[in-house]
């Protein structure tokens, strides 16, 4: 059991960690605005291909993860002009942009790749290093200082919250709703971009396995604030960094632990963080409800 805990699962930790803090923050951007946005899935998926095939062609990373930013905000645009414009039931938005970028990276990856698998292996040098990991860190308490320190902050939680209130004192409600759900497009593909072009070296088919739904469930547990939801999102990785430590070492009577139980364990930490402390957990009043200015 010692050979599990060790200084590697601290680093292990925070990288498993760093795409659920991005995809997490971005959706606490468009939840305090009051727009659900269970899309962070698929908005990870759109982020993490366009980073991958895109670096392919350039050789650069860093135009990869630009790409890949510009996807997840395109994608997030669908969802915001859906839900905001046209009132589309939230919920069902943000599913189907999650079924919808299941299929659509494969389909690109095989008109491009002749691989609807996967993208191709991208040259070591060619990889993103740490440095999303250092910025999810310093995004967690620039979240906190916008939300709480700033005009955009204020006017982003009162459209949460009461959004006839924020009207009614000169707040653009759709547009701030607009803000907030771009925002969640962007730090989302970060993240997915992160997996393909930084953990990995190519984008494989449905490589998020879960992630934006972990993600979800953190920013749940951290109660839509930005250090609670870093510790929610810490935890996870925890569970993933050790689960993955596991596979191979764990042999509490003897015998290897099927590494199909071992890997199981953040989602089922998952179902039980949600079942136990969604009731605990009070959203934004005005999370899910579509605003339509009177005239």
């Amino acid at each position: 059991m010692s050979e599990i805990f060790t200084i590697a699962l601290i680093f292990s930790t925070i990288r498993t960690a760093t795409p659920l803090l991005l995809a997490a923050l971005g959706g606490l951007y468009s939840e305090r605005a009051g727009v659900i946005n269970i899309a962070l899935e698929g908005l990870m998926l759109a982020g993490a291909f366009t980073a991958a095939a895109v670096t392919h062609y350039a050789g650069s990373p860093w135009v990869g993860l630009v790409a890949g930013i510009g996807a997840g905000v395109a994608v997030a645009a669908i969802h915001a002009v859906a839900c905001i414009r046209f009132n589309a039931d939230q919920v069902v938005s943000g599913t189907a942009i999650n079924i919808l970028m299941t299929g659509v990276p494969a389909m690109l990856s095989g008109a491009l790749f002749l691989s609807s698998g996967s993208t191709p292996q991208i040259p070591k040098d060619n990889l993103i290093p740490w440095t999303p990991v250092v910025l999810a860190l310093l995004l967690v308490f620039v979240t906190w200082y916008v939300l709480y320190r700033t005009p955009f902050g204020l006017r982003l939680r009162a459209v949460g919250e009461n959004p006839e209130a924020a009207d009614a004192a000169g707040v653009n409600v759709n547009r701030i709703r607009y803000s907030g759900v771009l925002l969640s497009g962007a730090l989302a593909a970060i993240g997915g971009a992160y997996l393909s072009i930084g953990q990995s070296s190519l984008f494989t088919r449905n490589m998020t396995s879960g992630r934006g739904f972990i993600a979800l469930a953190a920013l749940i547990l951290g109660k839509w604030r930005p250090v609670q939801t870093m510790l929610a999102c810490l935890l996870f990785g925890l569970t993933e960094a050790i689960s993955i430590q596991m596979q191979g070492v764990f042999k509490p009577y003897g015998e290897e632990i099927p590494v199909q139980f071992i890997i199981v364990v953040p989602y089922v930490l998952t179902i039980i963080v949600l079942a136990g402390f969604i009731g605990l957990s009070r959203a934004p009043r005005a999370l899910g409800v579509p605003y339509q200015k009177e005239r």
